[in-house]
């Protein structure tokens, strides 16, 4: 979709949003009715509109970003964010007063029907109750309080998920071997860096062998990890610090100038890595050893579906001994769907990130939800299928919406094991 697309998408959005404003508006009005204080009132009424158009406003406003060298900042991304934590409270407001308003509907015709055809009578139509509004504020209080949570706390809200796998193949001197992951850290999205910091010591703090970061260190340009060279780079494993690309790395969602600028800022990107202490692997292999054994570490550019598409998984497997134990860093998980899963060379372990797991969702009890699942087959944890494993980390960083609510920020530790006829 082209940018005037998306400009005509976020119209639309925003004339809903008006016209929402104009039915709580109403329905705050039967709220407030008959408050002594007139001017408590008129603050309530008034500053709500204030608050609320003023944020669709700097919301359509907010449109612009997209399309700069910049991208979105925090700014915009709270802006963006205070809208849909907005929106969605006044959808709630509006489904219980709708719903009140229909009742009473429904009653005053049901009255007038059942009339005795009086004609100088005239119609009945009964008023709204102050405890339909009452009702309506407390619905949807749970949906904003809910979202700003989400954004002052939830998005910082680190959780180490903890996996352990076993295999045949597995040599005998890797058993119990560690590795943590991080993906899509998303550096051009922070507003907090002392709370992202603790993110960092968390995932320091496992001591694992092995340190792998999977993609989208940037929403859109190089200089956005700048600044946090000296946090990032402070993660550290005794095997090493291995990383790849995400789609958001290529910098396709902003203008350049020119295609040399675009390309200019990808090489900077790369060298970055190099700055942070990791290994970028582009479509390439390395070996890690430890007692005299080795397993493979494979890295592709991002290959996803409906996302650009350049990574080369056959020339990551140039060399790779096909017995080899075999762990490949692949950004979108429908890569593994699509290519890696049912290839003819056994790949053990893919480890990938990208989708967030939305940033939104339920995960307690067993009950699994996020609206991303209605995208991504496969959006968060673990997935096996015939011993071939896919793991899907929802995500260090946050983008576009500055929180996170049920599907916390993530730092994967995986341990692996030597299977045994007891295992």
């Amino acid at each position: 979709m082209r940018n005037g697309g998306f400009f005509r998408v976020f119209i639309i959005i925003a004339a809903i949003s008006l016209l929402l404003d104009w039915y709580v508006f109403s329905g705050l009005k039967t709220f407030t009715n008959g408050w002594q204080l007139i001017r408590a009132r008129q603050v309530v009424l008034y500053g709500y509109l204030l608050i609320s158009v003023g944020i669709t406003v700097l919301f359509i406003g907010g449109f612009g970003s997209f399309s700069t060298a910049r991208g979105m900042t925090p700014f915009h991304e709270w802006m963006l964010s205070l809208f849909i934590t907005l929106f969605v409270t006044k959808l709630f407001f509006v489904i219980v007063l709708s719903l009140g308003d229909f009742g009473r509907f429904v009653a005053g015709i049901a009255t007038n029907i059942g009339k005795s055809g009086n004609a100088v009578s005239e119609p009945y139509f009964p008023g709204r109750r102050k405890f339909i509004s009452e009702l309506a504020i407390l619905v949807a209080a749970f949906p904003f309080f809910g979202f700003v949570y989400a954004m002052i706390r939830g998005k910082y809200d680190y959780k180490v998920h903890r996996t352990t796998l076993y295999f045949d193949e597995l040599p005998e001197a890797f058993d119990g071997f560690t590795i943590t992951q991080l993906s899509d850290i998303h550096s051009g999205s922070f507003d907090n860096a002392d709370a992202m910091q603790r993110g960092i010591d968390l995932a320091q703090a496992q001591k694992s062998d092995l340190f792998v970061f999977t993609g989208d260190i940037v929403n859109n340009a190089a200089w956005e990890i700048e600044q946090y060279i000296p946090n990032f780079s402070k993660l550290r494993s005794p095997y090493g610090q291995f990383s790849i690309l995400g789609n958001h790395d290529y910098g396709d969602y902003i203008h350049w100038d020119s295609p040399e600028e675009k390309a200019a800022n990808l090489q900077k990107l790369k060298q970055h890595h190099a700055d942070l202490g990791y290994r970028l692997l582009l479509d390439e292999n390395v070996e890690i050893e430890k007692d005299g054994q080795k397993i493979t570490l494979l890295g592709v550019q991002n290959w996803g579906k409906g996302f650009i598409k350049v990574g080369d998984l056959n020339k990551a497997l140039r060399g790779v001994d096909p017995n080899a134990f075999k762990i490949l860093l692949s950004h979108d998980p429908t890569h593994w769907e699509e290519q890696v899963r049912y290839n003819a060379t056994t790949i053990h372990l893919t480890l990938s990130g990208h989708t967030h797991g939305a940033q939104f969702g339920v995960e307690v009890a067993g009950l699994r939800w996020s609206p991303v699942q209605y995208r991504y087959l496969d959006w968060a944890g673990l997935v096996n299928e015939k011993n071939r494993y896919l793991y899907v980390n929802r995500g260090f960083g946050f983008l576009a919406f500055s929180g996170r609510l049920g599907i916390w920020p993530e730092i994967t530790v995986i341990t692996l094991k030597k299977k045994t006829a007891n295992a």
